[in-house]
């Protein structure tokens, strides 16, 4: 049958950011289509709590604490996956994120820590991942969490769009590389109903502006996100690399602009 193209039956898969929002999300959808987790971030607590919720569905998963910005942490984190499963068979590489910052106040430091959190992490552990998968000859899928704010236009995001741009264009060049071994895709996410758009959707008159900007009238869930991850990640999408799959409720322009002082 079609739908067993979407399991994921003890597959071992390693996603960073997992205690909170699209992270957690796609943790305990991938547990629901029969794979164990390795569950990382730098909040245990969070973690723990997506691995409890793991568990009750009847898979094995693992909390390891970790700041992808420590090249040592990377390191434990894959070792740790390969200490308790001996595999990794897929990779989400979802932490990331930059506040807004207009563009004449974006410092150096501002701009290269972007850089790195949301694109030179993934890449590296992209390639200690690869490089496990290939040593157990094992296949396996990558999944890169990205933004729309990588192609559209905005305001106070040029540290954090060059940043996802980067992660868009890293995304096409590793996946011939790995090919046809791992496959290498991302998505492309807009604006969900996580806690960095908290701010638009407690204030109606935000809320609403958000929501006129979006074709399906509404922010994503974290569910919308997660479906994609986990076609990515199956089976189901074994014809599919290099690609950059834009999940965002149809939008072709910012649902909101952040204002910025006149230079």
């Amino acid at each position: 049958m079609i739908l067993d193209r979407f399991k994921l039956t003890d597959k071992v898969a390693i996603v960073t950011g997992a205690g909170k929002g699209i992270g957690r999300g796609t943790a305990i959808a991938f547990a629901e289509a029969g794979a164990h987790v390795v569950c990382a971030a730098r909040t245990l607590a969070d973690i723990e709590s997506t691995v409890a919720e793991i568990e009750k569905l009847g898979r094995r998963a693992l909390a390891v604490q970790c700041d992808v910005m420590q090249t040592e942490n990377l390191d434990r984190l894959v070792e740790s996956a390969m200490e308790t499963f001996g595999r990794i068979d897929i990779l989400v590489n979802n932490t990331g994120g930059t506040m807004p910052c207009p563009a004449m106040d974006t410092t150096e430091e501002f701009f290269e820590e972007a850089l790195r959190f949301n694109v030179t992490t993934a890449f590296l552990l992209s390639q200690k991942v690869a490089r496990k998968m290939v040593e157990n000859d094992n296949t396996g899928a990558i999944v890169n969490i990205s933004s729309r704010s990588a192609d559209m236009v905005q305001t106070s995001f040029v540290a954090y769009g060059a940043a996802k741009a980067a992660m868009n264009m890293m995304t096409r060049n590793m996946a011939p590389e790995f090919a046809p071994r791992i496959r290498v895709n991302a998505i492309s996410v807009g604006g969900v109903a996580t806690d960095s758009l908290k701010v638009v959707l407690q204030n109606e008159a935000a809320e609403k502006q958000f929501n006129d900007g979006v074709p399906m009238n509404r922010p994503g869930d974290v569910e919308d996100i997660a479906a994609a991850a986990l076609f990515l990640a199956s089976p189901a999408a074994a014809w599919v690399t290099g690609k950059v799959f834009q999940v965002d409720g149809g939008v072709t322009a910012p649902a909101i602009w952040v204002p910025t002082p006149p230079v």
